[in-house]
């Protein structure tokens, strides 16, 4: 479907400072907007948290045009369970790969000049070194599943993602919604699919008058409706209308009005300072030293 886009993979982050480092500094991503919460999201953006967080959009252009990903941090909890359902991003990038090595970040040669290493936090990220063969960089993102044909099935036939290549013997595919895109690679893993508590959120976008139809689809197809169609504001930015869906192994996807997040999503030359700031004036590490406690694990 030509009208819809893919646009960023959600993390939840412990460390805000350390991640930070590691999206400029190694991937050379610049941060596009940061935006601050008191309370937890309607849609679960954060996670199933209540409590303030805040989210930064870092990428490498605008949202408009490139797939970015959202770092969402919960105040007081310093860490996350990692599962098998994140198997990585894969970004072209040779600035990248020479950047790890420079700052010294581990990094494992994978073979074909492709080297695997991680952000703070353990997700995976796959560097080629290389210039990027369209205008993006970020190429895929690749995700766990236990039945590659009933997800290809819900992908594909009831999302409409086209399917770019089929490999049976590895058990593996590629889908998007346009061939500049970032795409989505599922690969087959033997057992169940688990998320554990540092599970993700991949998001796309699609016409806003498209959402009720899309609701409507899975809803007579008997998927599963994480969220509703709702509208979430932003302080002083507009308000989107959003649907939390889940595929057959619980990936959870976020479908956005276009129209809406076009305007909520430009960047914000401040994005940088408002980061910084926030971590300067985060002073939970602090106060959890200072009770000899550890912060929560969520």
């Amino acid at each position: 479907m030509a009208n819809r886009r893919a646009l960023h993979f959600v993390f939840k982050v412990g460390n805000r400072f350390e991640t930070a480092c590691f999206y400029r500094d190694v991937l050379g991503m610049k941060i596009l907007r940061h935006e601050e919460f008191q309370d937890g999201c309607k849609a679960a953006c954060n996670g199933p948290y209540d409590g303030k967080w805040s989210k930064t959009m870092v990428g490498y252009g605008p949202e408009d045009d490139h797939f970015v990903t959202e770092l969402t941090y919960n105040y007081g909890i310093g860490s996350y369970q990692l599962g098998n359902d994140f198997l990585g991003i894969t970004v072209a990038s040779r600035q990248a790969v020479s950047n790890a090595r420079k700052l010294k970040w581990p990094l494992s040669e994978m073979g074909d000049g492709v080297f695997e290493t991680k952000a703070p936090g353990g997700y995976k990220f796959y560097l080629q070194d290389c210039s990027p063969p369209q205008s993006d960089p970020v190429l895929k993102v690749t995700l766990a599943v236990s039945d590659l044909q009933k997800s290809l099935n819900y992908w594909s036939n009831l999302l409409g993602m086209k399917v770019y290549e089929e490999d049976e013997k590895k058990q593996r595919a590629l889908l998007g919604y346009a061939d500049n895109q970032c795409k989505l690679e599922l690969r087959a893993i033997p057992g169940k699919v688990d998320h554990a508590t540092g599970f993700g959120r991949i998001a796309f976008s699609c016409p806003q008058k498209e959402l009720s139809d899309l609701e409507d689809l899975m809803k007579r197809e008997n998927q599963k409706i994480l969220t509703p169609l709702v509208s979430l504001d932003t302080p002083g930015k507009a308000t989107v209308q959003v649907i939390i869906l889940a595929d057959p192994d619980g990936h959870e996807i976020c479908f956005v009005g276009d129209e809406a997040f076009r305007e909520l999503s430009k960047v914000d030359p401040e994005g940088n300072k408002l980061l910084d700031d926030a971590i300067a004036g985060d002073k939970s590490d602090e106060w959890f030293a200072a009770q000899k406690k550890p912060k929560a694990t969520g």
